[in-house]
């Protein structure tokens, strides 16, 4: 019984202490990005506290290649398992920029419908020297899906960036579009 204590239920357990703790700490190094410092700290001290107690184990332990090979492992899946939580979260605010050269109307009508604040722009394409449309939108990121969606489904070969936004700001003019050079109030 000790021997499979030893060599199989003590690294299951490294594994999963090591998959725990660096998913907490994806998660806090996010929050920290995003200006979250409760979240953040009190992330991070149960992180630090499972890997206390995993490498605690391995210094124990040090003639069991397992736990070695066990934390290597948690350790790999533990930052894959911190990007799909992260993904699954979705705290915070992205910015959606979209360049299109054809059917903006459309798409523009779309966004709107569906209640996206955005902000038009006129541009030109640097190579072939053809107009475009930048459309801006600041969204919570929950919404990526559906604002891609929008975007496949309307204007499939529309070009779109996004990028993550530590705060955003409300006033009483939530986004001022531009058309034809004239600003259009949006709420």
């Amino acid at each position: 019984m000790e021997i499979i204590f030893a060599y199989g239920i003590l690294p299951l357990l490294i594994f999963l202490a090591r998959v725990m703790d660096v998913s907490l700490g994806t998660i806090r190094i996010i929050f920290i990005s995003k200006g979250f410092k409760l979240l953040s700290l009190i992330i991070g001290f149960f992180e630090v506290l499972i890997w206390l107690t995993a490498i605690n184990q391995i210094w124990s332990n040090l003639n069991n290649v397992w736990l070695f090979i066990a934390y290597a492992g948690g350790f790999a899946v533990g930052n894959y398992v911190g990007i799909w939580l992260d993904e699954k979260i979705s705290l915070g605010h992205a910015m959606v920029r979209i360049i299109i050269r054809k059917n903006s109307n459309k798409l523009i009508k779309e966004l709107e419908r569906n209640n996206y604040q955005i902000t038009i722009l006129n541009g030109q394409s640097g190579n072939e020297e053809t107009d475009v449309k930048v459309i801006l939108s600041v969204i919570k990121r929950k919404e990526l899906k559906n604002i891609f969606e929008i975007i496949k489904r309307i204007n499939p070969k529309a070009f779109y960036t996004v990028e993550d936004i530590r705060s955003t700001r409300k006033n009483e003019y939530l986004v001022i579009g531009q058309k034809n050079g004239i600003g259009k109030k949006f709420k």
